[in-house]
C-alpha cells in the first residue's frame, strides 16, 4: 500500500460531505429552492420615477399599456401598466393666507421635469421572503428600468402588494396569501 497524502484526505472528505448533503436533501431535512415556494399569486408593484425629463405634450407611459421591464440590469418581460400618476416638479412658496403657511406652484426653473408613480401587475411566486418575479425578489428600493417605444426610464420600486386570493401551489394545497 502506498502512503495516503493530504490531497487524498481532502478529496475523501469532500466526497463524504457531498453524499451527506444528498442524503439530507432526499430525506427532506434540507429544503431545495422549489420547496420554498409557498404559492403563486398576482401582485402589483409601484415604480417611482424621479426627475424624468419630458418635453412633449403628455407623459409617455399610459394606463392599460404594456411596458418592458428590466430588473437589476437583467431584461425580464413586458408587463401591464395598471395606473400612472405623473406631476411636474413643484416648489413651495410662502402664503399670505392665514390658513395656509405655504402653497405649491409649478417650478418655473424646471418646466419639463416630472415625478411619476407607475403601477404594474404581474404573477409572482410567493416565498417566505416575499414575492419573486423573474428570479428577483421584488422589494422596495429595487432598481428597475421601464422601456417602451418612445421612452426608457430608470426608477425604484416604492410599494409591493400581493393579491389576497387563495391560490393552489404545486403540492395541491390551498394557501391564503396576503
Amino acid at each position: 500500500m502506498k502512503k495516503i497524502s493530504f490531497v487524498d484526505v481532502i478529496i475523501l472528505v469532500g466526497v463524504i460531505i457531498a453524499l451527506l448533503i444528498g442524503l439530507f436533501t432526499t430525506k427532506h431535512f434540507r429544503q431545495t429552492a422549489d420547496k420554498q415556494i409557498e404559492a403563486t399569486s398576482a401582485i402589483t408593484f409601484q415604480v417611482f420615477l424621479r426627475g424624468v425629463t419630458v418635453t412633449g405634450e403628455e407623459f409617455p407611459i399610459k394606463a392599460n399599456d404594456r411596458t418592458f421591464i428590466t430588473i437589476r440590469n437583467v431584461p425580464y418581460t413586458e408587463l401591464n401598466v395598471v395606473d400612472v400618476i405623473s406631476d411636474s416638479r413643484k416648489t413651495a412658496l410662502p402664503s399670505n393666507r392665514a390658513k395656509e403657511q405655504y402653497i405649491l406652484v409649478k417650478d418655473p426653473a424646471q418646466p419639463a421635469i416630472y415625478d411619476a408613480v407607475v403601477t404594474i401587475s404581474d404573477t409572482a411566486k410567493i416565498t417566505k421572503d416575499g414575492a419573486v418575479v423573474g428570479g428577483n425578489k421584488i422589494k422596495m428600493g429595487l432598481p428597475v428600468t421601464l422601456e417602451g417605444e418612445s421612452y426608457k426610464f430608470n426608477g425604484t420600486i416604492s410599494d409591493v402588494k400581493v393579491s389576497s386570493d387563495v391560490n393552489v401551489n404545486d403540492a395541491g394545497e390551498n394557501n391564503q396569501v396576503g
